[in-house]
């Protein structure tokens, strides 16, 4: 994480602070659309000596909603964990970060409410990038109108931003990104991304199991409803080495030996054996080697496993690290 980012997960204590330049989003995935609207409010700030700010939401509010509403097979499925997305706005230049908690209070807040006590009050915002579509507080009820209005009289300024398109012309998206995930293609997702797919976190002691078949993994939470699709990956693993080190990793529940449905991410090094149980790693996804399979017998897994590791070796003389 940049040390220079700085985390609220309420609205800052009143008192003396930076004024900011604000953009107000999700940010799931920190895309090349999320890029630029960053480096709109990162060049914002440097002109007018104020902080680079953003607000974003926890949960996502579709996620609420339909939590809400009974119905969780609504709720987008996640692209970044908590600490990746905070990794990808501190390295766009944002400084500062109001985590928001998005929960019954926040969704039934006016939208005049929302623009004096988290805009003005809480954030002292100086100068506000949305999109022109941009809509908030209760029953969406607060537009782009509204807060040009409230601008005039608060004394802070509007901007807009028209959408980020591809080289096709279609809008960059987090919908987009989560569809490229979830039918495996690495490649758009590295497109859109501008920089390859990854989860990042510490490494788990697991079940040891890997180890007693020849190939100890570095295991790894994923986010809950992880937007990438099961399966069995080149990755390259950060964290470990001056350099990134080439693996094979398993996104999914393990079929074969396991029933739970948990989720887990197991990386295996190729060729290399390093402790790194407890340090921080980020697994970059680079290609979809085959589905999540489930196998009569563990030496049938075995010989998957080494099918698996000599078909990423062949990946990597080919690209390269």
């Amino acid at each position: 994480m940049n040390s220079l980012l700085r985390i609220h997960r309420s609205l800052p204590a009143p008192g003396p602070q930076n004024a900011c330049a604000l953009t107000i989003g999700n940010f799931d995935g920190v895309h090349r659309g999320h890029q630029a609207i960053l480096e709109r409010v990162r060049a914002a700030a440097a002109d007018r000596g104020l902080t680079p700010a953003v607000m974003t939401f926890e949960p996502h509010p579709r996620e609420f909603f339909a939590l809400k509403a009974q119905r969780p097979e609504l709720a987008p499925t996640r692209i970044s964990t908590l600490r990746d997305k905070l990794w990808g706005l501190a390295h766009s230049g944002i400084r500062q970060v109001l985590l928001q908690a998005f929960d019954a209070r926040l969704a039934e807040m006016s939208a005049a409410d929302f623009i004096e006590r988290l805009l003005v009050q809480g954030l002292h915002t100086r100068w506000l990038l949305v999109g022109a579509d941009f809509r908030f507080g209760n029953h969406r009820q607060g537009d782009l109108a509204m807060l040009q209005a409230a601008g005039r009289r608060h004394g802070f300024e509007v901007a807009t931003l028209a959408d980020v398109t591809d080289s096709d012309g279609h809008r960059i998206s987090s919908s987009e990104v989560r569809t490229a995930l979830a039918v495996g293609d690495m490649q758009r997702a590295r497109l859109l991304l501008g920089r390859p797919y990854a989860i990042s976190g510490h490494v788990l002691h697991g079940q040891k199991l890997g180890r007693q078949l020849g190939f100890p993994t570095l295991n790894l939470r994923v986010p809950p409803r992880c937007a990438a699709r099961s399966g069995i990956y080149v990755v390259r693993v950060h964290g470990l080495a001056a350099g990134p080190l080439p693996a094979v990793a398993s996104l999914g529940v393990r079929p074969t030996v396991e029933d739970g449905g948990r989720v887990l991410l197991e990386a295996h090094l190729l060729d290399t054996r390093v402790d790194a149980y407890g340090k921080l790693v980020r697994i970059e996804f680079l290609q979809l080697l085959r589905e999540e399979e489930k196998f009569p017998d563990l030496p049938a897994l075995v010989a998957a496993i080494d099918a698996d590791a000599r078909n990423a070796r062949a990946y990597f003389a080919v690209h390269g690290l």
